[in-house]
């Protein structure tokens, strides 16, 4: 009881560590690209919190009218087609490999972009898509779930999914943090086609408006939000691993199979 009871406290700790990192990365990416705290500090000749006099170098001291209301001098109104796109691989059942990893819709937990359940193409019944690994998966059937993640391995997923990608590096993770909001996902859901079964697809989702920085913005925010996402990725492995671990060991613990050294045997 103790050895499974710690697997599943390091299982919880894991899962708590990722939704933290989670909230610290939306947090940044809100201030920088929301309420452009950065910008805003510098128009009052303050230096912008919790970032070198490098990178708040980089942001400007004035805004400017756009079609989105006031944003940043320099900085564009566009919409996230402008640095995403979505990958369309189609793969028929017969041609998907049994072991394949596989994510379909009920994978995938609601508001967390950490997965830690998947199946395998052994259990596919139909034709899917094929994603790569740190490709963000959008739920696009019943969108108000708010079923969006970051494809922790490369695998095959439902076609009720849209795998996107960013058109270049330095994009990534504007693009993640961008399409997860809340704001966004309200917004695809009220444009969603359906009533009893709404889907959004990708021209709806893909023209949600969003605020583009310079790219040496875009490449200071991804140098400082990518490991965060990398980490939580890393952990869904983790936390995979350790669940098998903890299901194949209970019946052999039960059965006897497996025997634990106790203080005396040590001794002895």
């Amino acid at each position: 009881a103790h050895i499974l009871g710690t697997l599943d406290d390091k299982i919880e700790l894991n899962r708590q560590m990722a939704q933290t990192l989670e909230s610290i990365a939306r947090a940044i990416f809100k201030s920088w690209f929301v309420d452009f705290d950065p910008v805003k500090a510098k128009m009052e000749g303050k230096q912008p919190e919790g970032m070198s006099e490098e990178v708040a170098a980089l942001f400007p001291d004035k805004f400017v009218e756009s079609k989105l209301g006031m944003i940043p001098e320099g900085w564009a109104s566009g919409k996230f087609s402008d640095i995403s796109e979505n990958i369309r691989i189609n793969i028929r059942k017969d041609a998907i490999n049994p072991n394949d990893c596989y994510i379909g819709l009920e994978h995938i937990p609601r508001k967390s972009l950490f997965l830690n359940n998947w199946g395998i193409g052994a259990d596919v019944t139909s034709n899917k898509h094929r994603f790569l690994r740190y490709d963000l998966l959008f739920g696009k059937l019943r969108p108000y779930f708010h079923k969006i993640i970051i494809a922790p391995f490369n695998g095959i997923c439902s076609t009720d999914i849209l795998v996107i990608r960013s058109l270049e590096p330095h994009w990534y993770s504007l693009m993640t943090l961008g399409l997860s909001q809340e704001s966004v996902v309200d917004n695809v859901t009220n444009q969603s086609e359906g009533t009893r079964m709404p889907r959004t697809n990708w021209n709806q989702v893909g023209s949600q408006p969003i605020v583009i920085p310079s790219k040496k913005v875009a490449i200071a925010f991804d140098a400082l939000i990518l490991p965060m996402l990398q980490r939580v990725v890393e952990m869904a492995h983790e936390n995979r691993h350790l669940s098998e671990l903890r299901d194949t060991q209970l019946p052999r613990l039960i059965s006897g199979k497996i025997r634990l050294n106790q203080p005396e045997d040590a001794a002895a």
